[in-house]
């Protein structure tokens, strides 16, 4: 029997263990637990991402939907709905679904990784060692390097957490001359404020000033003064994490795949970090199944993980760089320099245009196995749109070229019709008489 072993229970490494279980694999878990307290802000896509990965017991502590505040370029206005996960709970939740779904979990501090084309040695503390066919690499920034990968402006977000008074539940971003800050409020007074910061720039002081060097840089914001409401700051702790974007070099062989942020990390601001988390462990067991049990299609799984993972990465790159270029107030600022020009040029959201539209053979996922098939290039979609509603998209565009649309459309459910013709708006091509 194949052993699998993951290493990492975040999002990422619990969405391919429970996508392995449902197609039948034995599956292996090794984690440790969080070493530090901290809310997450997520939307609703987020949250039905996780529902539809089959987590049922991760989001019993989640706070109710609440709009975030938005202070950017010397504008304040209340900007898309969040809501708060306390990560501990969250974690908590994601061990019970694995637990009920018959995954492995296994406490533990990783010491060591041996892998070769034969399989994985893990070494782990108290002298246990694990033995793995094949071997998922979900352990987020932590995870060692695989090679040079690209990387953004190295970045570090400085956390503070403390208690404060109880209040109405609230978060809100904010840009800053020198970097942007995240805040958050729970019911009960437990305060956050994140504050990312370029590394080269700052000139942060050593470890045993950093926790007034952050009181000092948030005590001079009127706009977070006004967001926590003042009062005292008790239990005030501080974690420094880094948040520089990573993208890995190589994310899948033969015998191994990256997920997650061990995958590719992108930079906070994108507010979407368990959302690509689980974008590129979605797709994972598929690859791995294929990898396993079509050892012929092995380049074809490998190129297909490798690709989605780098244009998520892109995405989610270019939609930050953006954001920043919008902040005009402090153009000549190193932070703000190097983030508006980075990763590229490329547009975030190329216009549609059908007559841009080509076909291609793409790899896709089909029946549980990375399959090859045409998919139709799109300006948004690169890597092709293989069907939508069961529609294959390919043939059809073909036909539309010569056939009248009402013609092409009439021989689909009306459920499928609708949504064609939705994607063909989409794309520029109006598809009524």
């Amino acid at each position: 029997m194949t052993t699998i072993l993951i290493l990492g229970a975040g999002p990422a490494g619990a969405a391919v263990a429970l996508g392995l279980r449902r197609m039948g694999y034995a599956v292996t878990l090794v984690s440790e637990w969080r070493r530090f307290a901290a809310l997450e802000g997520v939307s609703q896509r987020v949250l039905e991402a996780l529902r539809g990965a089959g987590f049922n017991h991760v989001l019993a502590g989640a706070t109710l939907p609440s709009r975030r505040q938005v202070s950017w370029n010397g504008q304040q206005h209340a900007q898309n709905i969040e809501v708060l996960l306390d990560r501990p709970a969250f974690d908590r939740g994601l061990r019970e679904d694995l637990r009920l779904a018959g995954v492995e979990v296994m406490e533990g501090k990783i010491l060591k990784v041996q892998s070769s084309v034969d399989g994985h040695r893990v070494e782990l503390d108290g002298n246990r060692m694990l033995k793995a066919d094949f071997l998922v690499e979900a352990r987020g920034r932590q995870a060692p390097a695989s090679g040079k990968g690209l990387r953004g402006p190295e970045t570090v977000s400085l956390l503070n957490r403390w208690q404060g008074a109880p209040g109405p539940t609230a978060s809100a971003v904010e840009s800053l001359e020198d970097g942007w800050a995240w805040m958050a409020r729970r019911n009960d007074g437990q305060c956050y404020w994140q504050w990312t910061v370029d590394v080269a720039s700052t000139g942060l002081p050593g470890k045993a000033q950093l926790l007034e060097f952050c009181r000092a840089r948030r005590q001079v914001s009127d706009f977070a003064q006004a967001f926590f409401a003042g009062g005292h700051e008790l239990e005030l702790q501080l974690h420094a994490r880094s948040s520089t974007a990573i993208l890995a070099s190589q994310v899948c062989g033969e015998n191994w795949i990256r997920v997650g942020d061990a995958a590719m990390a992108v930079d906070p601001l994108s507010g979407n970090g368990i959302f690509q988390s689980l974008s590129s462990a979605l797709q994972a067991p598929v690859v791995i199944n294929t990898l396993l049990r079509n050892p012929e299609r092995a380049s074809l799984a490998q190129r297909f993980h490798q690709q989605r993972v780098e244009q998520l990465f892109l995405r989610f790159a270019r939609i930050g760089r953006d954001f920043y270029a919008d902040e005009q107030r402090w153009l000549d600022q190193p932070f703000w320099q190097a983030r508006r020009q980075w990763p590229d040029a490329e547009v975030a959201h190329a216009e549609a245009g059908f007559a841009t539209l080509r076909i291609e053979r793409m790899p896709v996922l089909r029946d549980g196995f990375v399959d090859e098939a045409e998919v139709v290039i799109t300006a948004d979609q690169p890597l092709g749109i293989w069907h939508v509603l069961g529609v294959e998209l390919a043939p059809l565009v073909r036909r539309l070229h010569d056939e009248p649309a009402d013609q092409v459309l009439a021989e689909l459910t009306l459920e499928q019709a609708r949504a064609v013709r939705g994607w063909l708006l989409a794309q520029g091509f109006n598809p009524e008489p």
